[in-house]
């Protein structure tokens, strides 16, 4: 049974994200449907925890603050509905759970800003190209699901 499960996991990661780590902030891009009408709905925060990396279906926990108050959301990384993870920005982190920055807010929650090394700037890159080619073709998808409830 469990190898069942290892399977399918491993069946749904067909999609390539950026190598995250703890402290990275990142902009999540996740389908949401409501009713009839699909949208995608933008997550940007920071990385506190990364749960099952070993496995076949790990987990990130990502933390922001709204209007004062710490949202934190939780998403398998190889979830059907995530459309794509944007690496933004990493930080100099010396722990692997930033569980502590929840008692943090305003200027005390900042973190030192590292940059990028030149291999995570090309797959970057890679990843924007991919999902340019990728483009057109979920338009003509849109555009043939409103001919077919125009000529119904």
């Amino acid at each position: 049974m469990n190898e069942k499960v290892v399977q399918f996991n491993k069946s749904l990661q067909i999609k390539k994200f950026p190598p995250l780590r703890v402290g990275d902030i990142v902009r999540v891009h996740k389908h949401i449907k409501e009713g009839d009408r699909e949208r995608i709905q933008v997550f940007k925060g920071l990385i506190i925890a990364i749960k099952g990396k070993q496995s076949s279906s790990p987990t990130i926990t990502i933390r922001r603050e709204s209007q004062g108050i710490g949202v934190e959301a939780t998403f398998p990384i190889h979830l059907p509905s995530i459309e794509k993870i944007d690496l933004l920005r990493r930080s100099k982190v010396r722990r692997a759970k930033l569980y502590y920055m929840r008692d943090r807010t305003g200027k005390a929650a900042k973190m030192k800003v590292r940059d990028l090394s030149e291999d995570e700037k090309a797959l970057a890159k890679e990843l924007q190209e991919a999902e340019k080619e990728q483009a057109p073709k979920k338009k003509n998808k849109a555009k043939k699901k409103e001919s077919e409830k125009k000529t119904r």
